[in-house]
């Protein structure tokens, strides 16, 4: 098996990991090297991927990686908007991008909408206003507050369907 972490790097991932320290720096954070090795790992994987399988990749690296460590990258990331956690399968993706909510016209804290294919894994994030709205609507029509929205929809990506 390949390491992750020591392949050679794909150029579009390095274009996306410098944005995003130009990002964090401008918003006041700091990309360190671990940040950037997990955001790395993310970013090139073809699905979600789980903290633990993180950890894995990063050993090999990083022979005295603990889980903590993953999290509190974890939650960096997630606090700087540049991953996003797929609740149901309790694994995180990479944001479309750390520019990706100017082009929808979301903030940092946009609603999160996810296809999920349930043969391949493949999770594509979605950003659809009208799907912000009717959740949003719903919810004020019972009286509901939100304060995280995500929706998840679980089905066939293009490719399996079309092998189905």
């Amino acid at each position: 098996m390949v390491d992750t972490v020591a392949e050679s790097r794909d150029p579009a991932v390095e274009a996306a990991l410098d944005k995003a320290a130009e990002a964090c720096a401008a918003r006041g954070g700091q990309m360190t090297e671990l940040r950037r090795q997990v955001l790395r790992l993310i970013l090139s994987a073809r699905a979600p991927v789980g903290a633990y399988a993180l950890l894995d990749q990063l050993r090999a690296a990083r022979p005295g990686a603990a889980p903590p460590t993953v999290y509190r990258a974890l939650e960096f990331l997630q606090e700087q908007g540049l991953v996003h956690k797929v609740e149901r399968l309790n694994a995180f993706v990479g944001c479309a991008g750390p520019d990706a909510h100017h082009h929808c016209g979301h903030g940092h804290d946009h609603p999160h909408q996810f296809l999920i294919c349930g043969r391949c894994g493949a999770t594509t994030e979605v950003c659809d206003d009208r799907v912000a709205h009717a959740v949003a609507d719903a919810a004020r029509a019972t009286g509901f507050v939100p304060h995280r929205t995500t929706v998840e929809v679980e089905g066939l990506c293009a490719a399996c369907a079309l092998a189905a």
